[in-house]
C-alpha cells in the first residue's frame, strides 16, 4: 500500500470508505443526474420513498415580495379606521408589543387607514383595493391567507426565516429542501432557479437561495439580468462546443478518482455542476429567448414583460421555466419597505407588480399549468397601522409588523376563492385562525406530496428539517 493511502486509511472514517467502495465515483455520477430524484429513493436520510403521498402540485413558483407590502392597504380591509384617524392607538390594542428602533422613541402613535378605497371583488368577495385592479380580476382563483405571524421584527432575520425556517443564517432554502427530497424533472436546466428584481431596500444574499448545510448542488441557481443569465455559460474564446465536452471528459474522470479517494460530496456535485452548465449553454439561451411569444402575452404580463431584469419579465422567465418542469422558482421583488411616503412609493410597486403577477396565474390557467402549479405572492412581514412620521391628509408611512400580514396563494392544492383567518378592526392582532410561518411551510410542502416531519437531513447530530420542530397543516385552505 502506498504512503497516501496508508495515511487516508487512518485519517477519517470519510477516507476508508472511500478507499474500499472502488466503485462509488460512477455510481455517484449516475445518481446525481438520474431525474426523478431515485437517488433519494435509495437512502435512509430523511427523504426516501418521496413524494410521501400523491401531490397536487408538482412545481412551486414563489413571488416574493421583499420589504414586506402593507397588508392595510391591499388585502385587509379595515373601514372602521376611517373614523380613528389621528387618534392614539390604545394600548388594549398594542399590548405592550415590541416595536422598532425606528417607531420606539415616537411619542405619538396616530392611526393611520389607508386612502385607498377598497371593494369586494368576484363572486367570493374578496377584498382588495383598487391599487391592484389586476389582481382584483383573478380574485376568484385566489386563496388569501390574512392572519399569518411571523417572530422577526427586521427584515434579514424575518426573510431568512421564511426561506429557511430559521432567522439565523446557515439552514437551507426551500428550494433547496424540494430539491434535495424531490430531484429534478428536468435533465437541462436546475431544479432551483432564483431571480431578483427591483431597486432599493434590502439587500438580498446568496443564502437566502443556498443550500446551507445539505450538499451545494441543491442551492439555486441565480439568473443575473445582464450578461450571461448564468456566469461563465459562454465558452472561453477559442473553445468550441466539441473542446469543452472532452474538456469535461477528461475532468470528470480525474474527479470520479479523487471521489473514490476520498468520499468527499461535494466531489460529486462538482461533477453534477459541470455537467448541468454544459447542458444549460443550450437550454438557458433558448429558455431566455422570448421572441417566440405571441402579442398577446404581453397584453397579460405587460409591455416591461420585453425587458430583462423587470420583475414582468422575470414572471413569464417563470412560466416559461413551469413549462420545462423546473421544479422551484423563486422571484425576488425589492422596494416594499415603505416606512415614509407610502402612498406615494406603494403606487409604484403595485404598477410594477400587479399586471405581471396576475397575467402570469392567468397564463399558468389558460395553459393548462395551474393545475399542477403552487403560486405564492407575499413578504416577510406585515406593516403598522400607526403612522410612522408625520401622519398629514396624504401623506402617511408604516412600520414593521410582524404580528398579522396577508399573503395569496392559487393553483395545486390550495382552494381558491377563499380567504382564511381574520385580524382585529386595527389589523394588529389576529383574532380568528393565526397562521404562524412555519404552517405555512408545512402546507406549501403538503401540496407537493411532503410530510414536514419526515422530510429531514442529519447535520451535527440532529435530524433538521425544514420546519424545524414546529408546524401544522393549514387544512381548511387545502384542495
Amino acid at each position: 500500500m502506498d504512503p497516501l493511502n496508508s495515511h487516508l486509511l487512518t485519517t477519517t472514517r470519510r477516507h476508508f470508505f472511500g478507499q474500499t467502495a472502488t466503485g462509488i465515483g460512477v455510481a455517484a455520477l449516475s445518481s446525481l443526474l438520474n431525474a426523478d430524484g431515485a437517488y433519494a429513493a435509495a437512502n435512509t436520510d430523511g427523504r426516501s420513498n418521496l413524494p410521501h403521498f400523491s401531490p397536487k402540485a408538482k412545481r412551486v413558483i414563489y413571488l416574493f415580495q421583499s420589504g414586506a407590502p402593507s397588508q392595510l392597504d391591499l388585502f385587509d380591509y379595515k373601514p372602521k379606521l376611517a373614523d380613528l384617524r389621528k387618534q392614539e392607538l390604545p394600548d388594549s390594542i398594542r399590548q405592550g408589543q415590541r416595536l422598532t428602533g425606528m417607531t420606539s422613541t415616537q411619542s405619538s402613535f396616530p392611526v393611520a387607514p389607508s386612502m385607498f378605497p377598497f371593494a369586494q371583488r368576484g363572486e367570493s368577495g374578496a377584498w382588495i383595493s383598487d391599487l391592484l385592479p389586476y389582481t382584483a380580476k383573478i380574485a376568484d382563483r385566489l386563496c388569501f391567507v390574512k392572519s399569518l405571524h411571523t417572530e422577526a421584527i427586521n427584515h434579514d432575520p424575518a426573510i431568512t426565516f421564511f426561506q429557511t425556517g430559521s432567522q439565523i443564517a446557515g439552514r437551507p432554502s426551500m428550494g433547496s429542501w424540494l430539491s434535495y427530497g424531490l430531484g429534478s424533472a428536468n435533465n437541462d436546466l436546475p431544479s432551483f432557479v432564483a431571480m431578483v428584481s427591483g431597486s432599493g431596500g434590502q439587500p438580498l444574499y446568496e443564502r437566502l437561495w443556498g443550500s446551507g448545510f445539505l450538499p451545494t448542488r441543491y442551492a439555486g441557481v441565480k439568473f443575473r439580468s445582464v450578461g450571461d443569465p448564468v456566469l461563465f455559460l459562454s465558452n472561453p474564446q477559442g473553445v468550441d462546443s466539441d473542446l469543452r465536452r472532452r474538456f469535461l471528459n477528461d475532468l470528470a474522470k480525474i474527479n470520479e478518482q479523487k471521489l473514490a479517494e476520498t468520499g468527499d460530496p461535494e466531489i460529486s456535485t462538482r461533477i453534477a455542476q459541470y455537467e448541468m452548465a454544459y447542458k444549460m449553454q443550450t437550454s438557458v439561451p433558448e429558455l431566455t429567448d422570448i421572441s417566440d411569444e405571441p402579442a398577446h402575452t404581453f397584453e397579460l404580463y405587460g409591455e416591461d414583460a420585453k425587458k430583462p431584469g423587470t420583475y414582468a419579465f422575470n414572471c413569464l422567465l417563470a412560466r416559461r421555466l413551469c413549462e420545462r418542469d423546473v421544479r422551484f422558482v423563486q422571484l425576488f421583488h425589492r422596494g416594499w419597505d415603505q416606512h415614509l411616503q407610502l402612498p406615494k412609493q406603494i403606487r409604484v410597486q403595485c404598477k410594477d407588480t400587479d399586471r405581471a403577477s396576475a397575467g402570469l396565474v392567468t397564463d399558468l390557467h389558460q395553459r393548462g399549468l395551474l393545475k399542477d402549479t403552487l403560486v405564492i405572492w407575499g413578504g416577510e412581514f406585515g406593516r403598522t397601522v400607526y403612522c410612522q412620521g408625520r401622519l398629514t391628509v396624504d401623506d402617511y408611512g408604516r412600520d414593521h409588523h410582524p404580528r398579522c400580514f396577508t399573503m395569496w396563494m392559487a393553483g395545486a392544492g390550495v382552494r381558491p376563492g377563499t380567504s382564511y383567518g381574520e385580524t382585529d378592526d386595527y389589523s394588529y392582532n389576529i383574532v380568528q385562525d393565526p397562521a404562524h410561518v412555519h404552517d405555512l411551510n408545512a402546507t406549501i410542502l403538503h401540496c407537493l406530496g411532503i410530510h414536514h416531519k419526515q422530510l429531514t437531513f442529519k447535520f451535527q447530530g440532529r435530524h433538521h428539517r425544514l420546519t424545524d420542530v414546529h408546524g401544522e397543516l393549514i387544512e381548511p385552505i387545502l384542495a
